[in-house]
């Protein structure tokens, strides 16, 4: 992630410094990664991580633009941070999360196949720290539908898999801006799936109400601040 946050920051020194003005195109990518001193991929995943708080543009077929420079504009452009930090709708569905996810876990220990356990594993092991934030989110949603359908609980599955789609903002928020916070949910992710190996139902639930926890508290922790 370091590179991709050296990578953010020279993009938006181009922005502050009006070296790239509103609503103009940013050079193309292989002349801006030379031009800023970076690999292509540490520069598409910057370009992704400011897309995703709009503050680039990506147009496909014509290239990405800088969305605004004044300081009115740059607040609307993000003012999704704004709304998320308002809204602690988010906290009644963590907290949801972390009342049905811990018994679904528990279940599919005791009712996933071996061959879905490994499946489960392959999910874990498709990215790291390091992968693209969009191919991490990915994954992290497969990681849990595929506990949640291994409860063998139909019901159970659809509500885990209906709750975990309104917190992906708060988690894509999370794994950009505190520290460790990808090594972690990745660590408690081994956990989880190491439990569910051993078909332990109570290791299973107690990682995963520490998991679903975790991301409950650093979100109050955020809302309050």
């Amino acid at each position: 992630m370091a590179l991709t946050d050296e990578a953010i920051g020279k993009i938006k020194e181009m922005i502050v410094s009006g070296r790239v003005r509103p609503g103009e195109r940013l050079p193309k990518e292989a002349d801006l990664a030379a031009e800023l001193g970076l690999s292509r991929n540490s520069l598409r995943e910057a370009v992704k991580a400011l897309s995703l708080i709009n503050v680039l543009d990506v147009r496909q077929g014509d290239g990405t633009y800088a969305t605004s420079l004044e300081p009115s504009l740059l607040l609307e452009a993000l003012s999704f941070i704004i709304d998320f930090h308002r809204d602690d709708t988010v906290l009644d569905f963590l907290e949801v999360r972390r009342i049905l996810e811990p018994a679904a876990t528990a279940m599919a220990a005791l009712r996933m196949s071996a061959e879905d356990k490994a499946r489960l594993g392959d999910s874990l092991d498709s990215v790291d720290v390091n992968s693209p934030v969009d191919d991490f989110m990915a994954a992290d949603l497969e990681f849990h539908k595929r506990i949640a359908v291994g409860s063998g609980n139909s019901v159970l599955a659809s509500l885990v898999d209906n709750m975990s789609m309104p917190t992906l903002r708060a988690r894509i928020w999370r794994g950009m801006t505190q520290p460790g916070a990808l090594e972690r949910t990745l660590g408690e992710h081994r956990l989880i799936h190491g439990a569910i190996l051993s078909s332990d139902p109570e290791l299973a639930r107690s990682w995963a109400t520490v998991h679903i926890g975790g991301i409950e508290s650093w979100l109050r922790t955020v809302l309050t601040n």
